[in-house]
């Protein structure tokens, strides 16, 4: 009878160590997510994955620069001029792995123009008609670079001019237009400068929220505007002043930098406004992973692999080396385009933190 009464009793105890296992896990869960261990974890593996993308995104961007279209300026425009600029622009393309975009100019001043305005990365002189358009008949072919429209592209067009000179025999003339500074051989200070105040930025802005957290919006808009002023003129003084490295226009340079660092500092704070603690996330992606990279600064944007060529035009950092770089080389020739490009930045982060400024998570009451 006993045997009879139980049979279903026999399996209870296996069900309940059947599911003991899986409340063992579900209690172990609750406790880790209300634990400091979930977010260190979260952070141990996006340190990990960041530390790969970055050395990814930069390797990527610069390891094996590739010219894409190069724009270069041809003087004269006889047909003599014209065969003789196509034979040896043909050859610099094939010793290049890219086609040059040739632009027919009359004169050496107008590709001069063109140079300054940064219309054109070289100029090319051909011999063919004599005189001003393109010198002696009998001379050989000068190409005329511009290591301050871009080291990396000069330095290319440099090395391939000579390599197609001693394939063809003729005497390739290479001199450079618009040097860089003596102090900075290389053109790498503008990248580094900016470099520095996009880092800049977005740190003060996150020290702001850890250190002065009650801060109200306006007043945080305007101690970021405050440390990226003093920031700014700090950048421009020791590069300047102190290593001699750049001849800045000093107050131009010092306000570019300071719009970058007030650029950046706002695009954290909005994304600290939008998805907050993980704001670091996009903003480091946005400004260090693809930003600095494709900024046209350590690799001019014709080298650069063709949409980091395109999108950095448009992200602080390439708009910062792009607005500093034509005020300290080409100065009659400004652009409006990358002070625009800062400027939207600045604006729209302000607008967005002004606008969700309830779900930041700093600030006070108003009667405290």
């Amino acid at each position: 009878m006993s045997d009879q009464r139980h049979p279903s009793s026999r399996g209870t105890p296996g069900s309940h160590d059947a599911q003991e296992p899986h409340g063992t896990v579900s209690r172990w869960w609750r406790r880790f997510r209300a634990s400091p261990f979930l977010p260190a974890t979260v952070l141990v593996l996006i340190v990990g994955a960041a530390a790969g993308l970055f050395a990814g995104s930069y390797t990527y961007a610069m390891a094996d620069p590739t010219p894409h279209r190069i724009p270069v300026a041809v003087v004269g425009d006889t047909a003599a001029h014209e065969e003789r600029a196509d034979v040896f622009a043909d050859a610099m393309s094939e010793d290049l792995r890219s086609s040059l975009q040739l632009h027919r100019y009359p004169t050496r001043a107008a590709a001069g123009d063109a140079l300054e305005a940064q219309e054109v990365f070289a100029v090319l002189l051909i011999p063919g008609g004599g005189g001003e358009d393109g010198g002696d008949r009998g001379a050989g072919p000068v190409l005329e670079v511009s290591s301050a429209s871009g080291a990396s592209v000069a330095e290319l067009l440099t090395e391939a001019a000579r390599e197609v000179g001693e394939e063809t025999g003729l005497r390739v003339a290479v001199r450079d237009a618009k040097p860089l500074n003596p102090g900075d051989p290389r053109g790498l200070a503008l990248f580094y400068v900016t470099l520095a105040a996009v880092v800049a930025g977005f740190i003060g802005a996150i020290q702001l929220s850890v250190n002065a957290r009650a801060l109200n919006p306006p007043e945080r808009i305007a101690f970021t505007a405050a440390y990226s002023l003093l920031g700014g003129f700090s950048i421009t003084a020791i590069v300047d002043w102190g290593l001699d490295a750049v001849d800045f226009p000093f107050v131009h340079s010092w306000m570019i930098l300071a719009l970058t660092m007030f650029a950046s500092g706002m695009v954290f704070t909005m994304f600290q406004t939008l998805i907050g603690r993980w704001a670091m996330l996009p903003t480091w992606g946005l400004m260090v992973l693809i930003g600095n990279p494709s900024s046209g600064g350590a690799v001019s944007w014709p080298l650069l692999p063709s949409p980091l060529g395109v999108i950095g035009r448009w992200l602080p950092p390439g708009a910062s080396v792009n607005a500093q770089h034509t005020a300290v080389y080409f100065p009659g020739h400004q652009h409006v385009q990358p002070y625009l490009v800062l400027a939207g930045w600045a604006v729209l982060s302000c607008a967005v933190f002004w606008i969700w400024r309830h779900r930041h998570p700093g600030g006070r009451r108003a009667d405290t």
